[in-house]
């Protein structure tokens, strides 16, 4: 049996070898890439079995796609997200835990993805928010390095936090939900529309170049403000939103692991609500409010993604450019008493990742049959598309990188030593591409990925959201596999970016398969004494995490819990 299974997976990857080479039987060009990005984006989509988000592109994606269920960020806020996956290094590593310092100056000259691929030979090209941008990526979205032309950014994005959403009396505000009449708006547009017409012209200027392209698109939304479209708000009449299933803070939930949501507590609409710092909470109303408006940004994004996927049809690139969607982290919609990111939960971190190879994930289209027809979200009719290829297994952005190489056909990318600060060129995630080319068969409970975000102090602070580099005091550090998320509150040394893991000031256990949602913190029901003390002499936080995982599974199997 064995034997007759080694035979079959040998036959099936013969084939799918076959059915990539096909692709270019006719075309000697590499293939190109189309990365598609959203901001503060959790899996909050149709694809990703939402009953309410209406995403009938990014479905229509997906359904082609290998769609990964279990994809994690490595700090749940946009800056130190991005610097990670883009060089594909932790936080620890890139030493940017908040938008303060240029990863090549403060701790290495690290290779990233798009320059990796344009030291291949590819035409790299960036439109909106892709890097970071300011200090963390050397206020020139690391130009010239990663990009083969300068960025671009949308010239509406300046009037992004000023006071151009209109209040019932007509005057102007800085609000938190700012739907609005795009004619009525300066410049007559909105950022991520520039966005999708300028990467619509790129691939329109690419389709007979003769170099392959790596076109990263990042869209803005659906970070706050709410500034978007206000016809999407009808998708969602407020009549029909429902609360978070867990709206309260957990009674078990350390004070160092709360965030406080300070950036929409400075919008005027907040502001005008007198919360009281920092649980609030939020009137129920206005919790209905930001849900609806979140969720019409999600299907606003989803339209721009559907005319860029057109366009890729249109022009002839569907057929040889693998695509990829995904986001730099998630976003609180309540769950905890929470807002915003911030925090190391898995709606904060979780990301949607989608990946689409010609071929390989789904079978190439006839001729003159279309990959990718925009679906208009409005029509009123809600697209059933399949769910494309899944993977349960948990897997993190660090990831990416390696995977997009090897799917590409370039030189794979060695794994980082423990220390590699002087390596220009490695990865701390791995190569997922085999989860892409051979669908999973049997789901890896001992995958693992790793989170990060740090605090001011074990009290909940105004700038325990996001704290100077100088002023973190304390780093949680946390494990998610599939059936646990397990997070220490170490001492952090900010001067030289190093945790004492042995200097524990609190902890968080949640058994997932009772406990979804992580409400109930059970650490303190366990006894951690037994492998704590190791903890400081194991040669990553990582890998102590991962040493007290595998000890605390084996005693919950031992008495049957598991």
């Amino acid at each position: 049996m064995f034997v007759n299974t080694q035979m079959w997976l040998f036959v099936l990857i013969l084939h799918v070898s076959d059915s990539e080479q096909a692709v270019f039987a006719k075309d000697s060009k590499k293939f190109n890439i189309l990365y598609l990005l959203a901001d503060d984006l959790r899996p909050t989509l149709g694809c990703y079995s939402d009953p309410v988000v209406k995403s009938p592109n990014i479905d229509q994606l997906a359904s082609v796609s290998t769609v990964f269920h279990n994809a994690y960020a490595q700090q749940a806020v946009c800056g130190p997200s991005r610097v990670s996956f883009l060089t594909s290094r932790r936080p620890d590593t890139t030493k940017l835990y908040d938008f303060n310092s240029y990863w090549r100056v403060h701790a290495g000259n690290y290779t990233t993805l798009p320059q990796y691929f344009k030291s291949n030979g590819y035409t790299t090209l960036s439109v909106g928010k892709v890097f970071h941008p300011g200090i963390a990526s050397n206020h020139s979205d690391d130009y010239p390095y990663s990009w083969s032309v300068p960025p671009y950014h949308p010239p509406s994005f300046k009037y992004e936090k000023r006071k151009v959403c209109k209040d019932k009396d007509g005057t102007l505000h800085s609000n938190l939900l700012c739907p609005v009449d795009v004619s009525e708006m300066p410049l007559g547009t909105l950022p991520d529309m520039e966005n999708t017409a300028e990467a619509v012209r790129l691939l329109d200027s690419m389709k007979d170049s003769q170099n392959p392209f790596f076109l990263a698109v990042g869209f803005y939304k659906p970070h706050i403000p709410f500034r978007i479209p206000r016809e999407y708000l009808k998708l969602y009449p407020i009549e029909n939103m429902t609360l978070a299933p867990d709206p309260d803070v957990p009674k078990k939930l350390p004070d160092v692991a709360y965030n406080p949501w300070t950036d929409i507590r400075k919008r005027e609409d907040v502001q005008a609500l007198n919360l009281s710092f920092p649980y609030g909470p939020i009137p129920k109303d206005f919790q209905l409010q930001i849900r609806q408006h979140y969720f019409a940004s999600v299907s606003y994004v989803d339209a721009q993604v559907g005319i860029i996927l057109q366009a890729l049809d249109d022009f002839g690139l569907a057929k040889n450019t693998i695509v990829v969607f995904s986001s730099d982290h998630g976003w609180s919609l309540g769950e905890h008493g929470e807002w915003a990111k911030y925090s190391n939960f898995d709606v904060a971190t979780r990301v949607p990742l989608i990946v689409y190879k010609p071929g390989v994930t789904s079978p190439l289209s006839r001729p003159g049959e279309k990959t990718f027809p925009f679906v208009d979200v409005f029509q009123g009719t809600r697209e059933q598309f399949g769910k494309g290829q899944g993977v349960e297994s948990v897997v993190e952005l660090v990831d990416v990188f390696p995977t997009l190489s090897n799917l590409a056909g370039l030189r794979p990318l060695r794994r980082c030593p423990a220390s590699s600060f002087k390596m220009e060129l490695c990865t701390e995630g791995f190569s997922v591409d085999d989860l892409i080319r051979i669908p999973e068969r049997h789901h890896n409970r001992e995958a693992y990925s790793f989170s990060q975000f740090p605090r001011p102090s074990d009290s909940i602070q105004e700038n325990s959201d996001l704290p100077d580099l100088a002023d973190i005091r304390v780093m949680g550090y946390s494990i998610r596999s599939t059936d646990y998320r397990y997070t220490l509150w170490v001492g952090f040394d900010p001067l030289h970016c190093q945790p004492n893991m042995t200097d524990i000031h609190a902890g968080e256990m949640y058994l997932l398969a009772e406990d979804p949602g992580q409400d109930n913190n059970v650490f303190d029901e366990f006894d951690h004494a037994t492998v704590l003390h190791k903890l400081g002499i194991l040669p990553s936080w990582t890998e102590s995490l991962k040493h007290h995982i595998m000890f605390l599974s084996s005693g919950l199997k031992s008495k049957g819990i598991m």
